[in-house]
């Protein structure tokens, strides 16, 4: 998994019933792009994440696209 800063992370809802989860990737503390990333949520709150096989990076490049 690879991600640049103003990048959106997409996290599925593990279960039936829960909501999937966007964030702003604001800052990347891996090598060449890998995790951790410091990631923004609207709700104010930011969360230092690993992603697992639930997350997906959206570039801004495919949202241009």
């Amino acid at each position: 998994m690879r991600a640049t800063v103003g990048d959106r992370l997409h996290v599925h809802g593990r279960t039936v019933g829960d909501r999937d989860r966007f964030g702003e990737i604001i800052e990347v503390r891996g090598r060449d792009g890998s995790p951790p990333y410091l990631v923004r949520f609207p709700d104010g709150h930011e969360n230092l994440l690993y992603p697992g096989p639930d997350c997906v990076v959206e570039t801004r490049e495919n949202e241009n696209a």
